[in-house]
């Protein structure tokens, strides 16, 4: 975990030391806590990406979860994902702008005791931005379209469908240079 947090910082120093116009830093964060079953959940999910033009960007997204459990089950499951993604806007006004990410990611994890699992996701998630001023946009991905296989946010196997739960809804703020 100490190797990828260096990474992650190493990763974003750089590209805030050689800041041009058209990089963007964002990610999102989340924590949990069911008081039903004494389980902890977090996760933190930096993304840097380059605007190639206004309606073209191309980004990855670097995750890590852990979920614990603190009461009879002891089991505890870290995972983390790396999902590079291509952005297309598809409409934009001075505020407000829609787009789809469209990319594939793979991650591993590993449950306490057991064998770790690799999976991956194939697919496409929408998305709006709200632009707070010049350089910070309020994100928020709502839903999944494509195809996952023992992917870390669906850790109970493979399918393909829509989904649109609370599992699939990203929130978090964005940084342009």
């Amino acid at each position: 975990m100490r190797k990828l947090f260096l990474l992650v910082v190493i990763v974003m120093a750089t590209i805030t030391a050689s800041a041009q116009e058209g990089i963007y830093l964002g990610g999102g964060i989340s924590l949990w806590r069911n008081n039903d079953v004494d389980k902890t959940s977090f996760s933190i999910t930096p993304d840097v990406g380059y605007n190639l033009s206004e309606k073209w960007a191309v980004g990855v997204e670097l995750a890590y979860a852990h979920k614990g459990y603190d009461e009879d089950y002891k089991v505890s499951t870290n995972a983390f994902a790396l999902a590079p993604y291509a952005r297309y806007s598809f409409y934009e006004n001075k505020i407000v702008r829609l787009f789809l990410d469209m990319g594939f990611g793979f991650s591993t994890y590993k449950a306490k005791h057991a064998d770790s699992v690799n999976g991956f996701e194939i697919g496409v998630k929408p998305g709006l931005a709200v632009k707070l001023n010049d350089n910070f946009s309020f994100i928020t991905k709502v839903g999944f379209a494509g195809y996952r296989d023992d992917y870390y946010r669906n850790m109970n196997g493979n399918g393909f469908g829509v989904a649109l739960d609370g599992e699939n809804i990203s929130i978090g703020i964005e940084y342009e240079f």
